[in-house]
């Protein structure tokens, strides 16, 4: 697989670093979200040519490993991307990609469309069966990058999602008293129930093969499929070699770590 140079700009990184994500346009072949989309039909129940079977907002379908899955989440211009945000060798090759929350238009509330941050790890004494208890901690365990793949045509009335900008930054702040344990979702909802409201909102929009990829602080939601056609969006992490770090010898900070930088400083 022949891996471009660079695959961002230097103004989409600094934009990365400000703003907590960047927009990859045709990240991965319209084709292999065609593909994906017929396997997850087929797991939704419902028949893509008659809308009496679309009953339910959202249908939540687990992680795939198929085939066109797994070059969704490998072509050579986002590796070249995880490479530039993340940093050579500090990142884990996905195996496929996780959590479909298929959304269909309706409307009745879906119920998911919350403000949070994705967290990812829980404490052994933590309650492992109530999803409140998951946690995030500053140097990120468990997570590099929040990821959001495209596998359908997504306008402004199709449900995209909902992304604060710069509110990685306010995580970050939030955060790092916290040490190792973090901080888990449910601390999250009565400490800062604005949410780390920063007064800017953008929605993930963009044709099929559209990317996404944020920093794992940065606050986003879910929100009623108010179109006439179904959403289709995997929500994946980049997993990490190890934490983030804020203090690096020789510098060579990535620029994930350089917003918890300037959060921090």
């Amino acid at each position: 697989m022949h891996k471009p140079a660079a695959a961002l700009s230097s103004a989409q990184i600094n934009s990365f670093i400000s703003d907590g994500f960047v927009r990859v346009d045709s990240a991965f072949p319209q084709s292999v979200a065609e593909q994906g989309r017929a396997i997850l039909w087929r797991d939704t129940g419902c028949d893509p040519n008659d809308r009496s079977t679309w009953t339910k907002p959202v249908v939540r379908l687990g992680g795939y490993s198929d085939l066109p899955f797994r070059e969704a989440a490998n072509t050579p211009l986002l590796h070249a991307a995880y490479d530039q945000l993340v940093g050579e060798s500090r990142w884990l090759q996905p195996q496929g990609l996780g959590t479909f929350p298929v959304r269909f238009p309706s409307d009745a509330p879906p119920g998911d469309d919350g403000w949070h941050i994705d967290g990812s790890f829980m404490l052994p004494t933590d309650d492992q069966g109530d999803f409140l208890n998951i946690r995030a901690n500053l140097v990120s365990r468990g997570r590099a990058l929040l990821m959001l793949f495209l596998f359908s045509d997504v306008g402004e009335n199709d449900a995209p999602t909902r992304i604060r900008p710069g509110s990685h930054l306010e995580v970050a702040r939030y955060l790092a008293p916290h040490g190792a344990e973090g901080r888990s979702l449910r601390h999250m909802l009565a400490d800062r129930p604005d949410w780390f409201d920063t007064g800017r909102q953008s929605l993930a929009t963009g044709p099929a093969g559209t990317v996404y990829l944020c920093h794992p602080f940065l606050v986003h939601a879910a929100q009623p499929n108010r179109g006439d056609r179904v959403k289709f969006m995997a929500q994946p992490p980049l997993l990490p070699r190890g934490d983030l770090m804020l203090e690096r010898p020789k510098g060579n900070y990535s620029p994930v770590e350089q917003a918890l930088r300037l959060a921090l400083h």
